[in-house]
């Protein structure tokens, strides 16, 4: 096998908020890192665009703002941030950042230790973020060898969200409930969240905001699919929680009315068959985890659930970190064991890293709509 020439720098997106309230996305040429002894150099083949980069890609800018310049090798972005948002950008102003939290590629050069050397040539998916750029120089250990004859873009997306679903139910499990809820449903993540589900038989129920979005699910055999846009959601949400016993909720969603309602609707179900009153409500402690940001509005609850609740926000690395490497480890690895079955991910739109830096690609995965997931190939155009 002839050794891949590697450059001396390389491009990579970087997104940068400026004091003057300014966004700057561009492309810069950065020095190629050069592995340490327990490092690989990844050549990034494949790395999705996930509603969990956005926030530090766009910064909080208004990109309905946004304007074009530069060339179409070299593209620049710029957009408005409004004033009331700089406020929470303080910690970046004036600092370009690297975006990008995962993808897959090739390991083209390793560090001395026998964990490195062992990679080269192979096709690993690595997390870590900076991976919008063509090359990643990583911890050996952290790179998770992909099963032969996997793609760099069949694995590009084998951590954020198989490993954010997957631990979803694992949450269920350690916390002691025995059915979820999940909302913005009929995502990338919702659709894996229910082939998981439907193979390790946990019940799940399926919230969405459309028509359409309850279809998708339908066609892949889910079970429990309410409408939030529906006259009779409560009803029908209440129904599926005393089917199911679900008292765990997992909201992508976040701002508005939503929260509340899971847990006013779960409190209806665990009374279903009170046999007396109590002022406190039920005994059945309801859980929601917020871990999107879809509705950008306050989260309104109306406290009609009784007493043994709890909202609080939930992101996948932090409970990695809690469970420890070997039981994190278990995970990654079926992960990898049922990367084209369960947690295969499907692409609308491949692009390189000038074309994700165009208007019209920012206007169509910067939605986070169903069914709009876009691929960048940093390699593409070489």
């Amino acid at each position: 096998m002839s050794t891949p020439t590697i450059p001396a720098t390389a491009l990579q997106l970087r997104s940068l908020v400026k004091k003057s309230g300014e966004l700057e996305l561009s492309l810069q040429n950065v020095p190629v890192p050069q592995p340490a002894d327990d490092e690989v150099l990844v050549r990034v083949e494949a790395t999705p665009i996930n509603p969990s980069d956005l926030a530090l890609l766009f910064g909080l800018a208004d990109m309905s703002t946004a304007k074009a310049s530069g060339t179409a090798a070299n593209p620049v972005i710029t957009a408005q941030v409004p004033e009331k948002m700089m406020r929470g950008l303080a910690g970046r102003l004036d600092e370009s950042m690297p975006v990008g939290n995962e993808g897959a590629g090739t390991v083209v050069k390793a560090g001395s230790s026998p964990e490195a050397q062992a990679l080269v040539g192979k096709t690993v998916a690595i997390l870590g973020g900076a991976m919008y750029g063509q090359y990643r120089a990583v911890k050996a250990k952290q790179a998770l060898l992909l099963p032969a004859g996997t793609t760099a873009a069949e694995g590009a997306s084998c951590f954020v969200n198989p490993l954010t679903s997957l631990s979803m139910t694992e949450v269920m499990r350690r916390e002691g409930h025995k059915a979820l809820v999940h909302t913005a449903a009929a995502s990338n993540l919702g659709q894996m969240l229910n082939r998981i589900c439907m193979k390790d038989g946990i019940a799940l129920v399926n919230i969405v905001r459309k028509p359409e979005q309850a279809e998708i699910l339908k066609k892949i055999g889910a079970k429990y699919i309410v409408d939030s846009s529906s006259p009779s959601f409560m009803e029908d949400l209440t129904k599926a929680l005393i089917e199911t016993g679900a008292t765990l909720c997992f909201d992508a969603i976040g701002g508005g009315k939503l929260a509340g309602q899971v847990l006013t609707c779960m409190e209806a179900a665990a009374n279903a068959n009170a046999k007396e009153y109590s002022r406190y409500g039920s005994n059945v402690h309801k859980q929601v985890y917020i871990y999107g940001g879809l509705d950008r509005s306050p989260t309104e609850l109306n406290r009609s659930f009784g007493m043994q609740w709890g909202v609080g926000g939930w992101l996948l690395t932090p409970f990695l970190q809690k469970i420890g490497f070997a039981d994190a480890q278990k995970l990654r690895e079926r992960v990898a064991a049922e990367l084209k079955t369960t947690f295969a991910s499907h692409y609308t739109r491949e692009v390189s890293l000038a074309e994700a830096l165009s208007l019209e690609a920012i206007n169509a995965y910067g939605k986070q709509a169903t069914g709009t997931k876009y691929l960048i190939t940093p390699q593409k155009g070489l």
